[in-house]
């Protein structure tokens, strides 16, 4: 199994993050009692700009969960498509080929799934398998590679595509002025990825996925996720984060590479949720490397903010066009998320 292609897409708005401060800042204008607390939140983000699904005068205008998940499916199906097609072409595979679509989304709803209507945007086979999954998070990007795998050695002669779209900015919550939610509001942004994983029959040149690990904290759905109310998603985010990363992580990569007869040292590339500043840096510590190691994903965050579930695949994409290891070398692509809980998939270029 190797992964053939990688591509994002995303929406035509973007704005720097002194623009967004400024913006925000007027939004809540009438509930916010301390602006320099939000301009002190932004400012420790590491986020230099980042990609709305909608102009910025739209959200003014939108008030009910309805209105932001309408936008959410017209944007999803557009950044969806496009950022499939573009992975498409980039493996110079016929779209027949692809036998299944796993699509993951943790910022918006639609029945039928959005995988029906990419299926139909992009003339895809109708006998393609459909796969949507909501509710993994930030961890979806990792896990549907993971996922993706699993399908292709079933059917060796097929490629399995996984499209992300996150539209975080599209679950902001007007009447929320904790600490949790003001930080996303600068930290979270708008885009899509799509991931191509092909069976072994096929001879394109990629990265093989050699194995995969899921890896579940037992107790702890209370570190992040949704709290589903009338008003739509409201953000749980506690705290202990980056705590997570720093006990869980390192040990997590351990075992792992102890199965597969490798040690950290192997490692020469890391491919890494972008999470946020404080993520990434307990994410360096757990495993013991500098911030060189890391600096796709402090790349991406600066470029785009932090984008769920398509925030790794962005990093992926990177190392697939840009920064792509030398023949041979060992990669960790890894993301953690609501659960909460760890994917990790091992990588040989």
């Amino acid at each position: 199994m190797k992964i053939i292609g990688a591509a994002s897409a995303f929406p035509e708005n973007y704005y720097p993050q002194e623009f967004l401060l400024t913006a925000l800042t007027e939004y809540w204008a009438a509930k916010l009692q301390n602006p320099q607390m939000l301009r002190r939140l932004h400012e420790h983000v590491c986020v230099d700009g980042r990609y709305l699904a909608v102009p910025v005068e739209e959200y003014y205008r939108m008030s009910t969960f309805g209105h932001f998940n309408d936008a959410w499916m017209k944007a999803a199906e557009e950044l969806g498509s496009q950022a499939l097609c573009r992975a498409i072409t980039q493996a110079g595979i016929d779209p027949s080929s692809i036998g299944a679509l796993f699509f993951v989304s943790i910022s918006g709803i639609s029945s039928p799934s959005m995988d029906a209507r990419l299926i139909n945007k992009l003339n895809l086979s109708p006998s393609t398998k459909r796969i949507p999954i909501f509710g993994l998070g930030c961890v979806a990007g990792a896990a549907g590679i993971a996922r993706a795998t699993d399908y292709v050695k079933a059917y060796p002669a097929e490629v399995a595509a996984l499209v992300s779209v996150e539209l975080c900015t599209l679950t902001l919550q007007r009447e929320d002025l904790t600490v949790a939610n003001l930080i996303s509001s600068g930290l979270f942004g708008d885009g899509a990825a799509a991931v191509l994983v092909a069976g072994d029959d096929y001879e394109q040149p990629g990265p093989e996925v050699i194995d995969t690990q899921s890896t579940l904290y037992p107790d702890t759905e209370g570190v992040m996720g949704w709290k589903v109310s009338e008003k739509g998603f409201e953000l749980v985010l506690s705290p202990t984060v980056p705590k997570m990363a720093r006990t869980h992580l390192g040990q997590d990569v351990d075992r792992f590479l102890e199965k597969n007869g490798l040690r950290r040292s192997d490692i020469g590339a890391w491919i890494l949720h972008t999470g946020g500043p404080k993520v990434l840096e307990a994410t360096q510590e757990a495993l013991g490397v500098d911030r060189a190691a890391l600096e796709t994903s402090w790349e991406c965050l600066r470029a785009t903010g932090n984008l769920s579930s398509a925030s790794v695949l962005c990093v992926l994409e990177q190392f697939m066009t840009k920064k792509r290891p030398a023949p041979g070398t060992w990669s960790i692509l890894a993301a953690m998320g609501p659960g909460f809980c760890s994917e990790l998939v091992l990588l040989r270029w």
